[in-house]
C-alpha cells in the first residue's frame, strides 16, 4: 500500500524513476522543450530583470553553475534564478492548463544549474526534467491555486525540490524533507499576476526554483522540514488548496508510458498561452478587413478564466510589458493592427500606440459558458468584428499551433530558436547548439553549451558528436 504521506510518495517517485523507463518520444520531447527554453533565454538577453539577477549572481562567484550570455559562474541557486528569469521573461516558454495554469519548463534552468554543479550526465538531467514536469503538471491537474489567491509557482516548489533531490542523489527521506522545506517556506501570492503586472511576474517561477534548490541542499545536510506538509492540521491542503488526491502510482513510468510532459503545450507567440487562439482568430479576420477605420466594434467571447484573468480593469490600459502580454483586448487589437504578435508588440511605443487604445475602446469581452466548458482541454476564443456597414465577421479558434492537436515540430522549434538567436549568436554557433541538444542524453560537459550561447562563441566539434 502507498505511504499516505504525499510528500514521501513524490520523493519515492523522484528517487526511483530511471532513464531506461523513458520512451524515446519522451526523450525527444525533452529535447524540444530544451531548445524551446534556449530560444526564450536568447530572446531575454539584456532585459532589465535579467541584468538585475546577473548583477546579484556576480556578487557570489563560485565555479559551480554557469549563467547564460555571460562568462559568469555562480551558485546553483543564483544560476537557477538568473537563467530561470530568461526562460520566463518573454512569456514564450511552454505551458500547461489543468485546474491551475503553469509553465513546467520553468524548472529546466534549475535542473541544468544543478546538473552542471553536480557533474550529472545528460541522461540524468533528462530524468530530472521529466520528474519536474510530471509532478508540476499532475499538481496542476489536481487543484486550483489562483482561485484561492495563490500563485501557480507554488507547484514549482514541489516539482523542483523533487528534481533537485534526484540530481543531488538524495535518498527518499532526504527528498521528502526537501519537498517539506520548499513548499512550507516559500508560498507565493497570486498578486504577482493580478492588476498591473511588475517585473516579478517573470521572476516568480525562477525564485521558486531557486528556493527549491536551496531546500534540497539543506535536506542533503540533514535539515528537516514541517511534516506532513500537505496533510497536516496547518498544512497545504487546509491552508491553501483544499484537500485533493494524487495517484502517484499512476504517474508516468515504464509500464504505462503516460508521462505528463507529452501533454505540455508550446507557443508560437511570445504572449499568454490562453489568448493564443484569440490572436489566431484576429489574424484570420484581419485578412477580410481592408480598413480598420471601418471597424465599429469588437467583441471577444472567451472562457471564465480568460475573462477574469486577461480582461480585468488594468488589462484595458496596459502600461507595462507584463500587463500587455496578459491583456486579451490588447493582443487582439495588436494582431489586427500588425498582422502578428512579436517581441516588438510589447515595446513602450507599441503599448502607448493610440491606435491600439482606440481599438480597445471599441472592444468588449464576455464569458461564453460553452467555451468555459471546453476549458482547460481547449483554450478556445471567439472574436467578432462588426463593421460600420452593419456586417459582422466572426472567427472561432478552438486550438492552434502548439496544441495537442497540432503540436510544433522539430523544424518549428528550430525556427523559433534561430529567430531569437539571430541578434546574439552567429549561424555557426546556432548550428552547434542545436546539434548539442540533439545529443543531450550523451553530454557530460555543459560548459560547451554555455560558451556557444555567448555571442561569437562556438562549440568544439567533439561536443557535437559525443
Amino acid at each position: 500500500m502507498s505511504d499516505p504521506v504525499l510528500a514521501r510518495q513524490l520523493a519515492r517517485y523522484a528517487c526511483n524513476l530511471s532513464f531506461e523507463a523513458l520512451p524515446e518520444k519522451v526523450i525527444a520531447c525533452v529535447r524540444q522543450r530544451f531548445v524551446d527554453s534556449l530560444a526564450c533565454i536568447l530572446g531575454a538577453y539584456d532585459e532589465k530583470p535579467v541584468n538585475a539577477a546577473i548583477a546579484v549572481a556576480a556578487k557570489v562567484p563560485q565555479p559551480a553553475s554557469s549563467v547564460f550570455g555571460t562568462a559568469l559562474r555562480t551558485t546553483p541557486e543564483l544560476a537557477a534564478f538568473a537563467n530561470g528569469i530568461m526562460v520566463r521573461f518573454l512569456d514564450y516558454n511552454d505551458g500547461y492548463m489543468g485546474l491551475e495554469p503553469g509553465h513546467p519548463s520553468d524548472s529546466i534552468p534549475g535542473c541544468l544549474a544543478l546538473a552542471e554543479a553536480e557533474g550529472a550526465t545528460g541522461s540524468e538531467l533528462i530524468v530530472a526534467i521529466v520528474i519536474a514536469y510530471e509532478i508540476q503538471m499532475r499538481l496542476q491537474d489536481a487543484a486550483s491555486l489562483n482561485k484561492r489567491g495563490w500563485d501557480h509557482v507554488n507547484y514549482i516548489n514541489v516539482a523542483m525540490a523533487a528534481a533537485a533531490a534526484r540530481l543531488m542523489k538524495l535518498d527518499e527521506g532526504q527528498a521528502e524533507q526537501a519537498i517539506n522545506i520548499a513548499l512550507s517556506a516559500h508560498l507565493a501570492l497570486r498578486q504577482v499576476r493580478s492588476g498591473s503586472l511588475s517585473d516579478w511576474k517573470g521572476c516568480s517561477a525562477a525564485n521558486a526554483a531557486r528556493n527549491a534548490v536551496f531546500a534540497a541542499n539543506l535536506a542533503r545536510h540533514g535539515m528537516t522540514g514541517p511534516a506532513p506538509v500537505f496533510e497536516g492540521d496547518m498544512g497545504f491542503f487546509r491552508q491553501v488548496t483544499g484537500e485533493f488526491t494524487l495517484d502517484v502510482e499512476g504517474f508516468g513510468h515504464q509500464g504505462n508510458g503516460d508521462f505528463a510532459i507529452l501533454r505540455s503545450l508550446t507557443k508560437t507567440f511570445p504572449t499568454n498561452g490562453e489568448l493564443h487562439t484569440a490572436v489566431w482568430a484576429a489574424l484570420e479576420l484581419r485578412e477580410q478587413i481592408a480598413d480598420l477605420g471601418a471597424v465599429e466594434s469588437i467583441h471577444i467571447e472567451t472562457s471564465e478564466f480568460n475573462r477574469r484573468v486577461l480582461a480585468d480593469a488594468e488589462k484595458w490600459q496596459p502600461k507595462t510589458r507584463e500587463t500587455a502580454d496578459h491583456s486579451l483586448p490588447y493582443n487582439v487589437a495588436r494582431a489586427l493592427l500588425d498582422g502578428d504578435i512579436s517581441l516588438d508588440s510589447y515595446s513602450p511605443q507599441r503599448i502607448a500606440d493610440p491606435r491600439a487604445g482606440e481599438l480597445m475602446s471599441r472592444t468588449t469581452v464576455s464569458e461564453d459558458p460553452a467555451l468555459t466548458r471546453l476549458f482547460p482541454r481547449h483554450l478556445a476564443n471567439r472574436v467578432s468584428v462588426t463593421l460600420k456597414t452593419g456586417e459582422t465577421l466572426t472567427r472561432e479558434v478552438i486550438s492552434g499551433p502548439g496544441s495537442l492537436e497540432t503540436p510544433m515540430t522539430d523544424a518549428d522549434f528550430e525556427r523559433k530558436f534561430r529567430r531569437m538567436a539571430a541578434l546574439h549568436i552567429d549561424r555557426s554557433a546556432q548550428d552547434r547548439v542545436l546539434a548539442y541538444v540533439a545529443h543531450l542524453e550523451r553530454q557530460v560537459d555543459y560548459s560547451e553549451l554555455f560558451k556557444a550561447m555567448r555571442a561569437g562563441a562556438s562549440l568544439p566539434e567533439e561536443a557535437v558528436s559525443r
